[in-house]
């Protein structure tokens, strides 16, 4: 699988994302907590743009009427029917058994450029596809 550099690190800060296009698909970039992850930006349920849904915490109960938010800002929710998506593994909540949101190797590198008399390098996002 070739490697594609998609922005800079300092681009994505903790908590956002950004959408980027490689080889013709689009790929949503996510940063959480300086950890970088990548997700298609399709819905596996209905096509949906998935990566332009909102960013939630999980929520979990024990027992009826007791709630409460875990992995905050790690669940991506589609924006059509509010299927739930686990951000680092691609896992839907939903239908946690059968339906995944496809999910691509991420890894930051630094990477060089040269001036005349500069070299600047800075960790870039690069994507595995």
């Amino acid at each position: 699988m070739a490697k594609h550099v998609v922005a800079r690190a300092s681009e994505i800060p903790p908590g956002h994302r950004k959408i980027v296009s490689v080889r013709g698909r689009e790929i949503g970039i996510f940063n959480l907590g300086g950890e970088f992850f990548a997700l298609f930006n399709r819905c596996p349920h209905q096509g949906a743009a998935l990566c332009t849904g909102e960013i939630v915490s999980r929520l979990e109960s024990t027992i009826p009427g007791d709630y409460r938010l875990s992995r905050p800002g790690e669940m991506l929710r589609c924006p059509w029917h509010c299927w739930e998506f686990d951000i680092r593994t691609g896992q839907s909540w939903c239908e946690s058994n059968s339906v995944h949101a496809r999910t691509f190797p991420v890894t930051t590198e630094p990477l060089a450029a040269e001036t005349v008399d500069v070299t600047i390098a800075e960790r870039y996002v690069v994507v595995t596809l």
